[in-house]
């Protein structure tokens, strides 16, 4: 059934009208509470700035049911509690609601949740205004009858808690095999990168590698293959295009086949094995092979070992920010076995690296897609057919 024909048989022919919704709610302001009397554990939880609670306090100052909006630090979040809580503040909350359910407007806020980031003020601590919210146009089927309205409203708010529901199941379980596959992945891992010591030929990095030397112009520099530590990603994912490429001056070379580590707080596990040729900065260690008998795959899987990240850690320097010392890495000992066994051991982890950890194939990427088609949905179910729409 297309969305049109859907809508208009939940419509039956009504109208829709669009209001402001500062004409149809009324949003307040939280009370501050202060640090000393909020409890690590209580009935009510206290929402400041973002959509994970500061605390717990034994009073709530907003009742079950409502919808509320960060507007400080996570500015732009919208949330909704089936329970009483309370608001802080530097969150906003829906006090009266005129002839709108709750969740139906929590629903269509979050169609709205792009154009309401938009308008955040990007500052020192990033923040939302009031008027923001009150501007967007709402959709109200059948103004003229709230009964009718209220009606197709919870119609609209049951199939999208059902989506919900079963959107958050299927995330479940595929959260539940990724993290199975991520124990049977690094299992192999362990069985395939252990080796005794008379089994093969053991060398220190810097024997088979060195540090680049190489230099590149900003000029050749693009989103694309400009990696820093923000665009490396955590836990071993890769990376991602960079928001920062720079307009100026030289940068460190890599090329296709040496391995990118982020060297500042070295227990992220920041590591991306290069697919082309590009720049970085002194904050990421660019490992450049210098010998023949070595799979570049395979020396990036043993340094993806978090035996490896235990052994960077171990020596780092500095304590508020760690970094790995240059210098105890290049002494970090490699396993070297023939050819054709690196060969193997890259085989069998390559795969199980795609299916656990790749953002374009295996679990990460269903569980993406997933979520794009309930948004999908989502917006459809709030996109009113513009012959039926009254402005």
């Amino acid at each position: 059934m297309s969305n049109v024909s859907f809508m208009e048989k939940l419509l039956n022919g009504v109208k829709v009208e669009w209001s402001e919704v500062g004409d149809v709610v009324h949003l307040k302001r939280g009370k501050r509470l202060v640090r000393n009397q909020l409890e690590a554990q209580g009935e009510f939880a206290v929402y400041q700035n973002s959509m994970t609670p500061l605390g717990y306090y034994h009073e709530s100052n907003v009742p079950a049911d409502s919808i509320f909006i960060i507007t400080a630090g996570a500015a732009g979040e919208i949330g909704y509690s089936s329970d009483n809580f309370w608001a802080a503040d530097d969150v906003y909350f829906a006090s009266e609601v005129n002839n709108l359910k709750s969740k139906y407007l929590y629903y269509f806020l979050l169609t709205q949740k792009h154009k309401i980031l938009s308008q955040v003020r990007r500052a020192s601590i990033p923040r939302l205004s009031k008027i923001a919210i009150e501007r967007l146009l709402i959709p109200i089927p059948c103004p003229d009858n709230p009964e009718k309205s209220l009606e197709i409203q919870a119609e609209i708010v049951r199939i999208l808690d059902a989506f919900t529901a079963l959107t958050a199941e299927l995330t479940a379980e595929l959260t539940a095999e990724r993290i199975m596959r991520q124990k049977q992945y690094n299992y192999y891992r362990d069985e395939l990168l252990t080796f005794n010591d008379n089994e093969v030929e053991w060398k220190a990095l810097g024997e088979i590698t060195e540090y680049s030397k190489s230099r590149v112009s900003f000029k050749q520099l693009d989103e694309t293959n400009f990696v820093g530590v923000d665009n490396l990603l955590q836990n071993k994912a890769g990376k991602s295009n960079s928001n920062h490429v720079p307009t100026v001056g030289n940068f460190t070379e890599y090329s296709n086949g040496d391995i990118l580590i982020g060297n500042i707080r070295p227990y992220l596990k920041k590591i991306w094995y290069a697919d082309r040729t590009g720049g970085t900065n002194g904050d990421v260690l660019v490992i450049h092979p210098t010998i023949q008998n070595l799979n570049t795959r395979y020396l990036y899987q043993v340094l993806a070992d978090d035996k490896f990240f235990s052994y960077n850690m171990q020596h780092a320097k500095g304590a508020k920010m760690p970094r790995g010392d240059k210098a105890r890495i290049m002494d970090y000992q490699i396993p070297i076995p023939s050819l054709e066994k690196q060969a193997r051991i890259v085989s069998i982890l390559d795969k199980f690296d795609a299916l656990t950890n790749s953002i374009t194939e295996g679990l990460p990427r269903e569980i993406e897609l997933r979520q794009k088609q309930y948004e999908y949905y989502r917006d459809l179910l709030f996109d009113f057919p513009k012959e039926l729409s009254h402005v």
